[in-house]
């Protein structure tokens, strides 16, 4: 979950049965950010990145979801798949 302040992650099993809450990572720096990410995707062997996306009731994008894109955007030289789930 990409806010303006932190990034919460969580971690789920291979056949997506059960999360649990993971690091709550304090933003600063976009490459700060993507370092914190990279260093928990390889410590705990993650496969792929889920990302809520905020979308409005209506299903329209609003400022927070087109942030939230560009931040996975900046995210694909991970070479891991990256899915936008509607939160």
């Amino acid at each position: 979950d990409v806010g303006t302040r932190t990034i919460g992650t969580t971690t789920c099993d291979a056949g997506w049965a059960f999360a649990s809450p993971a690091a709550l990572i304090r933003r600063t720096k976009f490459t700060a950010d993507k370092a914190a990410l990279v260093a928990m995707v390889q410590t705990q062997s993650i496969r792929g990145l889920v990302i809520g996306l905020p979308l409005n009731l209506d299903g329209s994008d609003s400022p927070r979801t087109q942030s939230t894109r560009a931040f996975a955007r900046n995210l694909a030289d991970l070479a891991l798949p990256i899915l936008l789930w509607d939160e």
